[in-house]
């Protein structure tokens, strides 16, 4: 839909932050509204810039994304929803998202926010084994997510994510099937399965470097992923992006949205959107943010896509995706390129779209490399 837009919310706070992760978060020990009001007024402020610079556009997904969303009051969320709700057009199947930590939630809190209109829940369970989740330093425990995913069906979530994550160091091949089986028996409704990257500065990357860990190994890499496609087609759950899962017709609607290059408006820190061609970024630091946000923008930084840069992107992101590239948007020299991986079985061709086999799925960034030359 040529008007339609996508809202991201950045919570930034986390009660500890993981060994692998480089995403711009803030460890606190409280997220009392008291506390956080000068953030939540700054979301506030920059959702009414959006509607002021936009006009009246149709949202048809919220995501509420962190950093620990779950950590913030309820009456936050509902602030934020509000603000939304009486500044745009929301759509009335519009998919809200939020992701959790499974020890952040409980029975009530998923209640009131399934009340507040919230639909689906994004959680992160990462591995099953013990010691996979203390090489990452996550602290939820054995159990946890469990509980959560029962506790958000009873509140009455009917579309429910997983997320996981594969190659972490010393994890085995057995270790990794106990956790996709224990991910299946809960029955999601969508899940995501990354591989490992150490990013860098990173105390997991660090303790890499000084040989305390080994690096993610590619031939380990892509036999967890086979496996993963294995256990998920069987569970019912397709492939629809090269990391995502989902039962038919539970796509992650606000990700496809970026996939597919479409409208969205990152609300918060160190957010990013992109509209008709125009990316930006805010700032990073919550207190930077409000800061800027009350001095009247929250940007740091924006770019406008010029052709060539939104032909990379299209390639780049319609490759991972089961619906594949359309072959037509391809220079000849790249269609020419592209033809060897039809050959060799990597890529299909249909209706005029070029497709990742599984073989191709585990290469596929060597595919979009050597397409666009």
């Amino acid at each position: 839909m040529a008007d339609s837009l996508s809202l991201y919310i950045h919570i930034p706070w986390c009660r500890a932050r993981c060994g692998y992760c480089d995403f711009n978060t803030y460890v606190t020990d409280t997220t009392d509204p008291a506390a956080t009001g000068p953030y939540v007024a700054a979301l506030l402020a920059e959702i009414n810039l959006a509607a002021d610079t936009l006009g009246l556009r149709q949202v048809t997904t919220i995501y509420f994304g962190g950093g620990t969303p779950t950590l913030m009051a309820p009456s936050d969320y509902q602030r934020v929803l509000t603000t939304v709700r009486q500044r745009f057009d929301v759509a009335c199947d519009a998919e809200i998202t939020t992701e959790a930590n499974p020890e952040t939630i409980s029975l009530p809190l998923l209640a009131e926010l399934r009340q507040l209109g919230i639909n689906r829940l994004s959680m992160g369970m990462q591995s099953a084994t013990p010691h996979v989740l203390a090489t990452l330093d996550r602290v939820h425990t054995q159990g946890r997510v469990a509980d959560g995913v029962a506790w958000a069906r009873t509140a009455g979530f009917d579309s429910l994510s997983l997320d996981l994550i594969f190659g972490t160091p010393k994890e085995t091949l057995a270790d990794w099937q106990t956790t996709l089986d224990a991910a299946c028996a809960l029955s999601p409704d969508h899940l995501s399965a990354y591989s490992l990257i150490a990013e860098p500065a990173t105390p997991l990357a660090r303790r890499m470097a000084r040989g305390e860990l080994p690096y993610p190994d590619e031939d380990d890499l892509a036999d967890k992923y086979l496996c993963a496609e294995e256990c998920l087609k069987a569970a019912g759950l397709n492939w629809y992006e090269v990391s995502n899962w989902a039962l038919p017709g539970r796509e992650c609607r606000h990700n496809l949205a970026y996939w597919r290059s479409q409208d969205w408006w990152g609300v918060g820190a160190g957010a990013h959107s992109h509209v008709r061609g125009c990316r930006w970024w805010n700032h990073r630091h919550p207190g930077s943010y409000v800061e800027a946000m009350f001095n009247g923008t929250p940007r740091l930084g924006s770019e406008d896509l010029d052709a060539d840069q939104r032909h990379t992107e299209s390639v780049m992101l319609g490759l991972r995706l089961s619906e594949g590239l359309d072959e037509r948007v391809l220079t000849a020299p790249e269609l020419h390129r592209a033809e060897a991986y039809l050959c060799s079985g990597h890529l299909v061709r249909q209706d005029k779209r070029l497709v990742c086999t599984l073989p191709g799925r585990l290469i596929a960034d060597a595919i979009i490399r050597t397409i666009l030359g």
